[in-house]
């Protein structure tokens, strides 16, 4: 019998590195600059919602607010969810017709790419006085920053991140939507490179390569409210 010792298989690059890897065209600069000019467009398309209006007509809107700023509609179709819309995983197409009422929920979820850079934002806002819509907006915000907080502060992987968003979410009278489980960034197009959601991400993810999704539901299935942006460190807030 042979006395050698296997040693263990050693992949490089590992599984981690592969999925963060980037384009030739990537740049710190770059990603920032589409950040924030996609944050500028959630204000912008925000500003312009007004109760009365369809749905419908609000996409048409925000695409026109994309286009006039200088960017590409580019990887996810551009959404703004009113009422009962908010409920739905972004997979699914919204109820057609819907009106945003006086007292009202919305969100906005865009996907615009500026340049060679990807851009990825949502926030939700309330029209009028509610105050479960006003706090579900308000809690979904708040328990991103949680989360990535704990992000900066522990390492966490992109598994424990979620977790515990889930748990947070729970505490807060809220249902966490797993079918938005965070998801890579990069230069045009990420998908190219990487898929796989930062809810399934086994290691700690790096700071200006994921989107941190959050999107609460009513456990009575009534409205949701969501937000999202990039994963990075308090500075950059």
């Amino acid at each position: 019998m042979s006395n050698q010792v296997t040693s263990p298989a050693v992949r490089y690059p590992d599984e981690a590195s592969l999925a963060e890897r980037v384009g030739p065209a990537f740049s710190v600069d770059g990603m920032l600059a589409a950040r924030n000019k996609t944050r500028a467009a959630i204000r912008d398309i925000a500003a312009n919602v007004r109760p009365g209006m369809v749905e419908e007509d609000a996409v048409v809107m925000a695409k026109g607010v994309l286009v006039s700023a200088g960017l590409e509609l580019s990887w996810h179709p551009t959404r703004v969810r009113f009422g009962k819309n908010t409920l739905k995983p972004m997979r699914q197409p919204s109820a057609p017709g819907v009106v945003l009422g006086e007292n009202d929920l919305f969100f906005i979820d865009i996907a615009p790419r500026f340049e060679a850079w990807e851009g990825d934002g949502g926030a939700s806002f309330v029209v009028g006085k509610h105050d479960e819509f006003e706090r579900c907006a308000r809690d979904a915000e708040t328990l991103f920053h949680d989360v990535r907080q704990k992000w900066q502060r522990e390492g966490s992987t992109g598994q424990a991140l979620y977790a515990y968003a889930d748990d947070v979410a729970r505490r807060m009278g809220w249902t966490l939507n797993f079918e938005l489980p965070g998801h890579r960034v990069s230069d045009f197009p990420h998908a190219a490179i990487h898929t796989g959601s930062l809810a399934d991400f086994e290691t700690t993810p790096s700071a200006m390569r994921w989107i941190l999704e959050i999107h609460l539901r009513d456990p009575q299935q009534r409205f949701g409210a969501f937000f999202e942006d990039m994963l990075l460190e308090d500075a950059y807030y």
